[in-house]
């Protein structure tokens, strides 16, 4: 795959087009028709050219959630599609999630931490992640990525051969959701990147998240001790947005668990709109998200957004997405993420792995609290697509 890599990297246009399309075609070939659980590259279709991006005012009305298998006849076309609403989510939603150049990342281990380097435009910044290795099994490890933190009980991991890492988030933009922060302009991402001084913070994050994998995979399994094709990511609550974007923009993810991500996460814009919900697109946090979103979709317009939240959880598909809602806090419109989970579901299910993706909405807890109700159907989503076990993890429908 590294010498395939190479090639595309020294083709353009079309070609890149083309070699994209044989891949896709050879991989769906290989599978005997069954979808990849994993891809070896963050984004197979980049080469695909983008659609258009009409002014907001420009865009049609659509009242219900859009068609995400709009213009899919079949799996193939699905790389394509996926990458439309990358697209839009990107332009309209959390700005862009710029792609790298060969050579731009460098890797070493420091001990058990991964030190990644990332350099643009003669700009630096540095990422360090310490792996902590499991007593059991043999190396490589499956790894569990923490967005900010790993908010999933550590029993679930505790016999399991799965190692564990935080992806701290402030390396990237010097963001705190509590005390002081910075502007936009003045993050370390901007120093890269200065024309992406209006990115959101989740185009960014998902960026950083995405540069400790190509560190992963530079060093490799002698190095690191883990095994890139099995890596999760989780979170819970704005971290859970935050795992969800990073699993929806990096095809190397595994297996997402967004744990309580409330609005603009996994919650439908529109099944909020009008509702009595604390996070509706009007008032969410603008740090995360392009603040030209308050001003195009707000009120009545977000029926104009051509996309929805719903194609966010979509973009993982074919790999696995698993969904924790707790519906005793209202803020968290876990009636919207039902939605949009119910919407998302159908794209699954088209391609015949409707077991990659499920939810459990379970009350009774405190916020970020998962109780032991909620372990079964984690354990097996986690024993299934990180560690390649077998387990059932069909028709896990909880709410």
């Amino acid at each position: 795959m590294h010498t395939m890599r190479d090639f595309i990297s020294q083709q353009t246009g079309w070609m890149k087009m083309l070699i994209a399309a044989l891949l896709l075609v050879a991989s769906a070939s290989a599978s005997a028709t069954v979808p990849p659980l994993v891809y070896e590259e963050e984004n197979l279709g980049a080469p695909f050219p983008k659609p258009a991006m009409p002014p907001a005012g420009q865009l049609p009305v659509i009242r219900e959630l859009p068609d995400p298998l709009l213009g899919v006849n079949d799996f193939r076309d699905w790389e394509r599609k996926r990458n439309e609403i990358s697209a839009q989510i990107q332009h309209y939603g959390i700005g862009e999630k710029p792609s790298m150049r060969k050579g731009d990342v460098t890797a070493r281990m420091d001990g058990d931490t991964l030190i990644v380097v990332v350099t643009v435009n003669g700009e630096s910044l540095t990422l360090r992640s310490t792996i902590h290795y499991p007593t059991t099994g043999q190396p490589p490890y499956a790894l569990m990525i923490g967005t900010s933190m790993l908010s999933l009980p550590r029993q679930l991991f505790a016999d399991r051969p799965i190692a564990t890492m935080t992806f701290h988030e402030k390396q990237v933009n010097d963001y705190s959701q509590w005390g002081p922060r910075h502007d936009r302009g003045e993050h370390a991402f901007d120093r890269l990147y200065p024309h992406l001084q209006a990115n959101g913070a989740y185009s960014e994050w998902a960026w950083g998240l995405s540069r400790l994998i190509d560190g992963l995979q530079l060093l490799g399994p002698a190095v690191t001790k883990i095994d890139t094709k099995h890596i999760g990511v989780t979170g819970c609550s704005y971290a859970g947005k935050m795992a969800l974007y990073c699993g929806a923009f990096d095809e190397r993810i595994a297996l997402t668990i967004a744990q309580e991500p409330g609005g603009g996460g996994a919650a439908a814009w529109r099944a909020t709109y009008g509702k009595d919900s604390v996070e509706t697109l009007e008032r969410t946090d603008y740090h995360w998200f392009l603040e030209q979103q308050l001003k195009d979709f707000s009120g009545d317009n977000v029926y104009r957004m051509p996309y929805d939240q719903h194609e966010l959880c979509a973009m993982v598909c074919p790999r696995a997405l698993l969904l924790l809602g707790n519906p005793d806090y209202k803020w968290l419109a876990d009636f919207a993420m039902l939605a949009s989970a119910e919407a998302a579901v159908k794209v699954w299910e088209r391609f015949g792995i409707a077991d990659r993706m499920g939810w459990s909405i379970v009350g009774g807890h405190g916020h970020c609290q998962l109780p032991e109700q909620q372990w079964p159907e984690v354990q097996a989503f986690i024993d299934r697509f990180l560690l390649g076990r077998k387990a059932n993890t069909a028709g896990v429908r909880i709410n």
